[in-house]
């Protein structure tokens, strides 16, 4: 089911009425509903993974409440590391499996042996990586003593499979989320007003920026060998918004649904291309996984507190993970491995990150400098994409050498339809720009006065969606 769905937009009323018609003061009656939503919402995929998710809820809930008992160091090691090799073993089983395989057989061909092993047809359960991550930050938070377990295990359930973060994030923390789980929870009109807007926008996002975007970046990339170098960086271009408003707007649309039934999910996005640097730029993507690297892995490696060959090597590990948590493909490797090259200068330099200051604020428009940033920063995260959205090296080399020749200051080949997406991807950035010191752009609406000017807004928005909803496309993180 998905959030642009007919079967969705039946699917969240029901909920919504049920979820406050069972009464505020009754919050784990309410639990237990929303509970049996997300399990619905998850099994509607397909409901074989449902057991896969209910066994690494118990995994976890158990190896938490293990941890936290255990009165001798190594005790407490045990069950960590057994709820990190059974979770990864199936995530890298699921994810993995059909790519080790396959590039052990390349590599034992090469060295002359025909070997041949059979892979299996398996299916990647929508979410997994997901609420794996959810599992295995709850428990290293209690293995670090940060915060206890729960022992109710309908709340940690719902905390691990809360259906608008279930299939694509945010990465949840036990210590943000559970506390609004185990409290009562109150319809709040301001709320529920300001859920609808978010979930508005972020549809007009997926559907109007994304799914608009992707016709033609789909059709460059999938025949880049006849366009010109313009074309190609046009192709590039979409492909950027493309992923963004198609993942900034499944998070908005998350966020949106959470806020209506109560709750405040993390912001998983911060305007990251009005970033002045790619350090910054990962501040602001993604936030939930940067931060679950971040605290998990880089941390405990010694993060920046170490030598600069030991920082340098730590960097290139949570990005190397990070290319790799995104998909079994030597161009995610290659991804991350870009983006780490990208922020070294800032490393080696000691500069200062500047990632919490929003650009130009206060300000209408930005200094020379800091368009100059923003500009080049926007370039050569153009260039990771194209890494990231090839489907294999080869081609994204090919797509790059396509781009420096000659043909790259000529006029690129446009359509009548792709010039009215540059048009509105100019409009949404416009918007964007506006709304950037806020949670989300359209949070600024609240400013205008006029209640005709608000709801005209809603309406052009909502007529977008209905004119754009032909060219509708699964969500790109679905497949992580």
């Amino acid at each position: 089911m998905q959030f642009t769905s007919f079967q969705f937009l039946l699917f969240l009323p029901i909920v919504f009425f049920l979820y406050y018609f069972i009464g505020t003061k009754r919050y784990k009656a309410q639990n237990i509903m929303l509970l049996i939503a997300s399990y619905y919402f998850y099994g509607s995929w397909d409901f074989r993974f449902l057991f896969l998710l209910i066994f690494s809820t118990w995994l976890d809930y158990y190896s938490g409440i293990q941890i936290f008992k255990s009165q001798t160091q190594g005790r407490k090691k045990f069950f960590l590391v057994a709820s990190i090799l059974i979770n990864l073993g199936f995530l890298g089983y699921f994810k993995y499996y059909n790519f080790f395989i396959n590039e052990f057989v390349i590599l034992l061909n090469s060295f002359g042996y025909n070997a041949s092993i059979t892979t299996l047809n398996i299916l990647l359960p929508v979410g997994i990586s997901f609420y794996t991550f959810h599992g295995l930050s709850y428990v290293f938070d209690i293995y670090y003593d940060r915060i206890k377990p729960t022992y109710d295990i309908v709340n940690y359930s719902l905390f691990v499979s809360f259906f608008p973060l279930l299939v694509a994030g945010p990465i949840e923390r036990a210590n943000h989320l559970l506390p609004q789980i185990e409290k009562p929870r109150k319809f709040e009109y301001a709320k529920a007003v300001d859920g609808l807007r978010q979930i508005l926008w972020g549809l007009f996002k997926k559907m109007v920026i994304a799914d608009g975007c992707a016709k033609y970046a789909n059709t460059i990339f999938d025949n880049y060998e006849q366009y010109s170098g313009a074309t190609l960086v046009l192709g590039a271009f979409f492909f950027a918004f493309q992923i963004y408003g198609d993942f900034s707007g499944y998070s908005d649309i998350a966020l949106g649904v959470a806020r209506i039934l109560g709750f405040e999910l993390l912001q998983n996005f911060k305007f990251p291309y009005f970033s002045r640097s790619i350090s910054e730029f990962w501040k602001r993507w993604h936030i939930s996984l940067s931060s679950f690297f971040r605290d998990y892995v880089y941390i405990p490696l010694g993060g920046n507190r170490v030598k600069k060959g030991v920082q340098i090597r730590n960097v290139f590990i949570i990005f190397i993970l990070s290319g790799l948590w995104h998909g079994a493909n030597w161009t995610f490797l290659i991804w991350g491995i870009i983006n780490a090259l990208f922020i070294l200068p800032s490393i080696i330099r000691n500069k200062k990150d500047n990632s919490t200051e929003i650009i130009a604020q206060g300000k209408l428009l930005p200094n020379m400098r800091e368009l100059v940033q923003l500009v080049s920063t926007f370039a050569i995260t153009l260039l990771a994409w194209i890494f990231f959205r090839a489907n294999t090296l080869t081609q994204a080399v090919m797509y790059i050498k396509g781009i420096f020749t000659p043909q790259l200051f000529a006029m690129p080949d446009t359509t009548t339809f792709s010039i009215v997406m540059l048009a509105l991807v100019f409009v949404f950035m416009c918007v964007e720009w506006l709304g950037r010191e806020r949670k989300y752009a359209l949070e600024y609406a609240f400013n205008i006065k006029s209640m005709p000017v608000r709801w005209a807004l809603y309406l052009l928005l909502t007529a977008a969606i209905f004119m754009f909803s032909s060219t509708e496309q699964q969500f790109i993180y679905f497949q992580f």
